[in-house]
This record gives C-alpha cells, structure tokens and sequence, in this order.
C-alpha cells in the first residue's frame, strides 16, 4: 500500500481519465480523525517552513489548478492558516495583461518563482497556456501541443537550481461543482465568488477534462510530480495537500544554520 502522502501521486508514464477518477474522499478515511490529524499536520508545516525560512537554500514551488470551485483558494487558506506569512508569497494568475502578452508565455510565471527560503502558491499557473488556450481555441494547436515539453524543461530547470515543485489538481465532480455554484448565488456574502464566466466553463466541462488528461500525462514528471486530489469533500481535500506538503518538506530536512559564535562564546556575551 502507498503511503497517506503518494496516494493521489500521479505516476510518469501512465494514463487516466479524469471521468473514471474519484472525486469524494476515500472510503478508509474519517472526518474527525483527519481534522486532527490536519490539526498536527499544520503545527509541523510551522516548524519545517520557518527551518526553511532560516536556512535560504531551497524554496518550494506548489501550483494548484482545477475547474471552477475546486477549492484553490479554500485549500491553501486551511492549510497555510498558521505558517508565517513573510515565507509564503501567492501569486493567483489571471488574464494576461498587455505587458504580460508582449513576452513569451513563462515570461510571467518565471518572474513570480520563489527565491531561496520562500514557499510560492501559484493559484492557476503556466498550465493554462495548454488548459484555456486550448479549449477556447485561442491558439491552435500546433502552438500548444509544443508547450507541454517547454513546461517540462522549464520545470527541470527550477527543480535543478533548488526548487522543489509539487503540482495538485484538484478533482471535483459535476454534481458537486453545481451545488458550490448554486451556494455561492444563494449567499449574498459570497455572489462576490461567481461569475458569468464560470457558466460557459461549465459548459466545456468534457473539453477541460480531456485537457487535464493530457497535461497529467504529458507534464508529470520525476522532478515535478502531479496530485490527483479529490475536491468533493472539503476536508479531506486539506488534509490530502497537508499530508504531501509536509511530508516533501521532511525529506527536504531544512535546518537552522549555525549561528557565528562571537568572540569569547555565548557564554561571555553580555547584552548592554
């Protein structure tokens, strides 16, 4: 059996679609249980991000996509709740602006990369230069069918020059996605959330999971793997990201570098 932390790890190499995957939490798994266990899940991630912090030598990079009202947002907001925020940047991408659209498509996302001692939350990413382009035919193909080894390479990059890259889908069903929607038009508080836009998406609902088939296929790599996360259920889609980020950060191992000891030792140091 895998371990709780590569459970949803997608493996290089192998095939899926997307209709045939869960999307509720698995059968094995209790809601009490894992908010406790997320609980102490975020109490270490603490720890490893202030380490990693301390230590400026290596940064991890963590990209979230899914279809609207995966929980993006919601995920990263439980999970991170407790971390210190001057060792976590979010960068949510949007629209490309002018500036943005005059340079090549990394252009953007190589500039919000974080630097060494910093976790970086990317909130949609590169991989909508092979998502939206795509099914919006805004490109045609043979411009988005190079990309996918462009992302390849452009990722080994990071991962070679100490960024360590963990990607998460996030795996939410029809039925489930139309009750999110349906709350967020009952609730005046959260109409902010909905758009239009969000409808016609809905209605490429098999385009965009043919897409995400291919970007798992294609950009699933040993340098920077994908999670397949099954977003139905709310908790367990914390604790499922909590499990996998702690535990790459453990492997990592930050530490607290060594302090210089000052002349005559800590212990003749007075304080005036």
């Amino acid at each position: 059996m895998p371990n709780a932390e590569d459970r949803h790890r997608f493996r290089p190499g192998s095939k899926i679609d997307l209709h045939e995957v869960a999307t509720s939490a698995p059968r094995n798994e209790d809601k009490e249980d894992a908010e406790r266990e997320l609980a102490e899940l975020k109490e270490r991630l603490f720890d490893l991000q202030e380490r990693l912090y301390a230590e400026r030598t290596r940064s991890l990079l963590l990209v979230f996509q899914g279809l609207d009202g995966s929980g993006k947002n919601s995920a990263t907001n439980h999970v991170f709740s407790g971390v210190n925020p001057e060792g976590v940047h979010v960068t949510a991408f949007k629209v490309p602006t002018a500036e943005e659209l005059a340079h090549d498509y990394l252009w953007r996302i190589h500039r919000a990369v974080p630097g060494k001692g910093q976790i970086g939350i990317f909130n949609r990413s590169h991989y909508e230069d092979v998502l939206v382009v795509r099914v919006d035919e805004i490109v045609p193909p043979e411009v988005w069918r190079e990309r996918y080894e462009q992302i390849n390479q452009f990722e080994k990059l990071l991962a070679d020059t100490g960024t360590t890259i963990l990607k998460f889908y996030l795996h939410l069903s029809k039925e489930e996605q139309k009750k999110r929607f349906e709350s967020r038009i009952e609730k005046p508080e959260k109409r902010w959330k909905f758009s239009l836009d969000d409808l016609r998406k809905r209605a490429q609902w098999d385009a965009y999971l043919k897409a995400y088939d291919d970007v798992l296929e294609r950009c699933s790599t040993d340098w920077a793997p994908w999670y397949v996360i099954p977003a139905d259920d709310k908790w367990y889609r914390n604790l499922a990201v909590a499990r996998v980020i702690v535990a790459a950060l453990e492997e990592l191992d930050p530490r607290f570098p060594e302090p210089a000891e000052p002349p005559g030792g800590w212990d003749h140091l007075v304080v005036e």
